[in-house]
């Protein structure tokens, strides 16, 4: 991963704290003028959104920047699609990614985190993401889709150029978008060209992985191209990879911050699950989602005509005082009800496996140290919150059993 350490705050994550609590103040829906979007921010109205599909669409081509390699991959991308595509692409990569699918990898997570962990055995101090935190997903997914060990680093590369944001500040604007997507085009192209290939050598030669299960999904007749199956596995390595990534490094520095959470967590590990779902609350790791305007709709007392972008605020409506009580707070012990992994049918499809991944990694570092911390956070660099909301280093000091 290549580094670009920004400007740190007091606090860790502090100025997002700071801008979505401003967000919020402004009004529950609220335009922003530089971006030319328009903000809803509160729970009830982010749930609203989310939920109508009809009113907000998911289907962004109408209004977004056109680039060839990019719409190779929409294809089977269902994030980007509504009813009935929406439906039927979701039913049949449901065929082959079964919650059993899912659960059946613990197992193999466990294995990949004790080899991850085992590199720096040695060692009381290192980089978690680097040593667990952002291979650990890449290699699942690779696994998972049949990608041979030699060739999982390539997956990291694609990952690191695809999320890290260094073409991009932190309100940026449509030509700064269109920049960002010319520059990332050919990683773009180069993902495509070899999924295909491996899908084209599946069906030559089928195997016990997702791909080949793939392959043979099947609904009315219907079956997934090998361009459709391509925008899966680009998805996949979203929801699958980045999310747990950030989801990590988010729960270390939330518990450090919140002395005496890891040890709480140590002596009821029953709490771990709880623990992760109010990390994702509190700093959820994609902090908006936009829909498009497909039928006129008064929206917060404004009317919008179709097509205008509307930005759903997860990071603030997840903090939204209305709904839970003292916000800004870590409580371990809080309800669920969170919307960063989305609402209604978009609900986000790697969701089991995010956090089935952060669960296994956290409970094997609570198991190996008695003692976790962040010595500096001066050590600490973070990613363009434009992108995603999580750490790109997080240097941690452990203390052994």
């Amino acid at each position: 991963m290549t580094s670009n350490a920004q400007a740190q705050p007091d606090l860790p994550f502090a100025n997002l704290t700071d801008r979505w609590r401003s967000l919020r103040e402004t009004g529950p829906v609220r335009h922003d003028e530089a971006q030319g979007v328009w903000q809803v921010v509160d729970y009830q109205g982010v749930a609203a959104v989310l939920a109508d599909q009809a009113t907000y669409s998911s289907d962004m081509t109408p209004i977004a920047p056109t680039q060839e390699d990019f719409a190779a991959f929409t294809q089977g991308n269902f994030v980007g699609m509504d009813p009935p595509e929406h439906r039927k692409f979701r039913t049949l990569v449901s065929q082959a990614f079964t919650p059993r699918v899912v659960q059946g990898l613990e197992p193999r997570i466990e294995a990949v985190c004790r080899r991850l962990l085992d590199t720096v055995a040695d060692q009381d101090r290192f980089d978690v993401v680097d040593t667990l935190a952002y291979p650990l997903p890449i290699i699942v997914i690779a696994e998972l889709l049949g990608i041979p060990a030699d060739d999982h680093p390539l997956f990291q590369e694609w990952a690191a150029t695809l999320f890290g944001g260094d073409q991009l500040g932190e309100t940026p604007d449509a030509a700064d978008l269109e920049r960002a997507l010319q520059a990332i085009a050919p990683t773009v192209r180069e993902m495509n060209g070899y999924t295909l290939d491996h899908i084209r050598h599946r069906r030559a030669h089928p195997a016990d992985d997702l791909i080949s299960k793939l392959i043979v999904a099947e609904i009315d007749g219907v079956r997934l191209t090998d361009q459709e199956m391509v925008g899966f596995v680009a998805l996949l390595l979203v929801a699958g990879h980045i999310t747990t990534t950030a989801l990590l490094g988010n729960a270390l520095v939330a518990f450090d911050q919140n002395p005496g959470t890891l040890t709480a967590l140590r002596a009821e590990p029953d709490r771990l699950p709880n623990a992760v779902e109010e990390v994702l609350r509190l700093l959820p790791p994609f902090p908006e989602l936009g829909r498009r305007v497909n039928r006129p709709v008064v929206l917060g007392g404004h009317e919008l005509p179709v097509d205008t972008l509307v930005m759903a605020h997860l990071g603030a409506a997840n903090r939204d005082p209305s709904r839970f009580a003292s916000p800004d707070t870590l409580d371990i012990g809080r309800s669920p009800g969170h919307l960063t992994f989305g609402h209604g049918i978009h609900f986000c499809f790697g969701a089991p496996l995010a956090r089935l991944e952060a669960r296994i990694a956290l409970r094997m570092l609570l198991d190996d140290y008695r003692d976790l911390a962040i010595p500096s956070y001066a050590d600490v660099t973070y990613q363009n919150p434009a992108v995603i909301v999580g750490v790109r280093h997080l240097p941690v000091e452990v203390k052994r059993p």
